[in-house]
Formats: C-alpha cells, sequence, structure tokens
C-alpha cells in the first residue's frame, strides 16, 4: 500500500546542502536514475566505502530515502534529533533486532525506500566485502526489489576525487524462497555492482 510521503524542512533542506556540496567540490555526476521506482517500496543497496554513502545516495535521489542509523548515534544531544528528522531509525548493531527488521517492512509496506547495504558494514580498503543476509532477507520477506548501486570515491573526499554514483537495473528475490536465499540475494547485488 503506497502512503504519501512527507519530508520534514530539515530533511529537504539537507538534501539540497548535499546536493551543492557535491556537486560544488567534487562534481558528482548520477547514472541510471532512471532505474530507481517512482512509486512502491524498493531496498537501494550500495557498496559501502564511507560515512558519507547514505547522504551521498540520498541526495542523488528525488524521492526521500530510510536508513538505520546505530543505536548510539540517538543518544548524542542535537545530532540524535537531527538524523532522526533525515529519515534516520535506531538499530541495535551486533545482535538480531527485530524492532528495527519490523520498522523496515513497515516503511517498504507503505511503499518507501530502504537503504540497506549488502556487505552490511563499511570496507576499510574500499573493495567490495563479503555478502551478508540482512538486504536479501527484508527484500525477500517482503517482496520488493533491491536497486544495485556503486559508489565510488567516496573514501577519497579529503583528495577531492569525483565522486560517481550508478543506480543498477532492479533485481527481484523470489517468490518461493528459503533462507538460504538471502544471502545469495545480497550476493547478487555486489555481483552487479561489480559489473557495473
Amino acid at each position: 500500500m503506497q502512503v504519501k510521503e512527507k519530508s520534514s524542512f530539515l530533511f529537504l533542506l539537507g538534501r539540497q546542502m548535499f546536493r551543492i556540496m557535491f556537486k560544488l567540490f567534487y562534481r558528482y555526476c548520477i547514472e541510471g536514475s532512471q532505474n530507481i521506482p517512482n512509486t512502491g517500496g524498493a531496498v537501494i543497496a550500495p557498496n559501502h566505502i564511507s560515512f558519507f554513502d547514505p547522504p551521498l545516495t540520498g541526495a542523488a535521489m528525488k524521492r526521500p530515502l530510510y536508513f538505520m542509523a546505530k543505536k548510539d548515534l540517538f543518544d548524542i544531544p542535537v545530532f540524535g534529533w537531527t538524523i532522526k528528522q533525515t529519515n534516520a531509525f535506531p538499530v541495535n548493531r551486533g545482535v538480531q533486532d527485530m524492532s528495527a527488521v519490523r520498522h523496515s517492512f513497515s516503511l517498504l509496506e507503505k511503499g518507501r525506500l530502504l537503504l540497506m547495504f549488502p556487505e552490511g558494514t563499511r570496507s576499510k580498503d574500499g573493495e567490495l566485502g563479503k555478502a551478508r543476509a540482512g538486504a536479501g532477507m527484508v527484500a525477500c520477506n517482503a517482496q520488493v526489489p533491491l536497486i544495485p548501486v556503486k559508489i565510488e570515491n567516496t573514501n577519497m573526499m579529503l583528495k577531492f576525487k569525483r565522486i560517481k554514483i550508478k543506480y543498477g537495473k532492479p533485481i527481484y528475490p523470489p517468490k518461493n524462497f528459503s533462507k538460504n536465499d538471502y544471502i545469495g540475494l545480497s550476493q547478487k547485488v555486489l555481483d552487479e555492482i561489480s559489473k557495473m
């Protein structure tokens, strides 16, 4: 069920500021934006090489993007409130946080776009890491497509390298699936990113 999206003023302002910053200082270019669905839920699934990947991915899109953030960040005065206004929601890292999982399903059911990293964590060397089950599990159970996203050079922002973001074609989960398919689906996303 598609529910009309409302974005906070802070979210809209922040997205515009990031767009200007990335364009002005990093000459960032976007390819494949036609692959982002105009309506309906989907998991936006980029590689992860920098803390700037979530705002970069969101700034490059017309639709609002929702994402998980470490629960501890929400306890920081002002900063916690700020990231909540920019569509972040808390997750307990290192454990299976069912509250965050349920919230993810709720967002997708309402037709939202959810950011999830197929690697589950940030790559320290800039190379693609090992596929984790999370993104595949959510996409399978919510029956929404995954959009592979290749992000380049956000790990070299101090060198002012040109930032590129490429959106690939949707990857649809199988209708009949088991837990064994979760990592396989996340791996498909990573394989597609490696070809982009």
